[in-house]
């Protein structure tokens, strides 16, 4: 959710900068009424940005090669948001308001639909990028969170961009967009590496189960990063405190009004920005203390020993049939083997609690996935037993009355695909 809210944040206010530059130029310049122009290109880009957002929506990719793709080109448009506005950000204004006097120059309709156009291209932009990247953010962490964050942050971005071109807000840009900058490096690393491990866990890249216990962990637990950004957030914080500080000793006023009023909002700056800090590391010790007592407490889960019947293992399917993850231990030839049952939406899940990559690791059940103990790679429920990926060793299976049947031999041969 911390992701989304930022990449919404930082695109918002990005696209409201550049319709405020433009509605307050055609303002001052006395061509207000070429003002609805601009906002027919505000609503034609967000509404070509939600369909493209549907759109990705709907586009649901599964195979973890093409989310590996998405993932790393999602971190490349980030890379490039922050390199185009730190770059541009000092002659934005300029530059906008050049190019909007060269279309509000031209003669009758043609003005209006240049600065549509123009307004349109620099607003789907920003619209596109966050589409995209929304829907590689939501391949690591829950939808609902994610919609959440973005609808904050854009709702954020509207309210900075109104009260920064009213006056009421008065926010040094260079300094927003180095400190955003800097966060949403952080965000870059996380696609960047998920996007690997998804590559990884397709086989499109070499993997192996060291490396897969290094980066898996880090990939899928969200509140490492959640923590580590808010930990960046609190540095910038008392950086930009620290500053404010300094800046107060060494500023002098002309008179004794001006220097109390300058010492007033000094320390009304301060007093936000300790409380800020503050906030920050209250949730940084509020989510670690969390996790901890969540790992302490945590139980693994149950195996039910069942015997051999011939050539047959039969487990009752009422005792997997309510949707959770089974776990069950057979001795085949002589040796123990784990297995896993779970009911699926189109049949049965039936596999060994091994993967081929990370080994007889096993698994955990975590909500709608189960997950590898090893590595942390979440596994889709409707896609157990099938090949790929990070994917449990799928054993065939047939249902025999009210028994769920797995051939013993099918159980053996599948151990030979579990490495060492």
């Amino acid at each position: 959710m911390l992701s989304a809210f930022l990449i919404a944040l930082r695109e918002g206010v990005e696209a409201s900068l550049v319709v405020g530059i433009i509605l307050v130029y055609l303002t001052r310049t006395g061509r207000a009424h070429l003002a609805r122009f601009a906002w027919y290109g505000v609503a034609a880009a967000v509404a070509l940005s939600l369909g493209i957002a549907i759109a990705l929506d709907r586009f649901r990719i599964s195979e973890d090669g093409f989310e590996g793709v998405m993932l790393l080109v999602a971190a490349a448009f980030v890379i490039t948001m922050i390199v185009w506005m730190n770059r541009v950000a000092r002659h934005l204004k300029k530059e906008i308001e050049q190019k909007v006097e060269a279309y509000a120059a031209r003669v009758g309709d043609a003005a209006g639909w240049g600065i549509f156009l123009f307004v349109f291209l620099m607003v789907v932009r920003e619209g596109a990028e966050l589409a995209l990247i929304l829907r590689a953010v939501e391949m690591s962490t829950e939808g609902l969170q994610v919609w959440i964050g973005t609808l904050t942050g854009v709702a954020a971005a509207v309210a900075v961009g109104g009260f920064f071109f009213k006056g009421t807000l008065k926010i040094p840009l260079q300094r927003f967009f180095a400190a955003t900058s800097i966060i949403l490096m952080l965000v870059v690393f996380q696609l960047a590496i998920t996007g690997l491990h998804e590559l990884s866990e397709a086989q499109w890249l070499p993997s192996s189960k060291t490396e897969m216990a290094v980066v898996g962990p880090i990939v899928r637990n969200d509140l490492f990063f959640f923590v580590f950004i808010f930990g960046a957030a609190a540095l910038l914080v008392v950086r930009e405190w620290q500053s404010a500080t300094h800046a107060s000793a060494v500023k002098s006023a002309g008179n004794d009004a001006e220097r109390r009023l300058l010492q007033s909002q000094n320390r009304r700056q301060r007093r936000w920005m300790a409380a800020a800090a503050s906030a920050c590391l209250i949730v940084i010790l509020a989510l670690t203390a969390d996790f901890i007592y969540a790992r302490a407490n945590s139980a693994a889960p149950t195996i039910t020993k069942i015997a051999v019947q011939g050539t047959d293992v039969r487990v009752p399917i009422a005792q997997v049939q309510d949707g959770g993850m089974h776990l069950f231990s057979a001795d085949v030839n002589g040796q123990v083997v784990r297995f896993m049952i779970i009911k699926k939406p189109n049949g049965w899940g039936t596999a060994l609690d091994a993967c081929r990559i990370c080994g007889a690791e096993g698994y955990r059940q975590d909500g709608q996935n189960v997950v590898c103990r090893h590595c942390g790679s979440a596994i889709y429920v409707p896609t157990i037993g099938e090949a790929g990926g990070c994917n449990p060793i799928g054993v065939p299976s047939h249902v025999d009355g009210a028994n769920l049947v797995l051939d013993v031999s099918a159980l053996a041969q599948a151990t030979h695909d579990i490495p060492n």
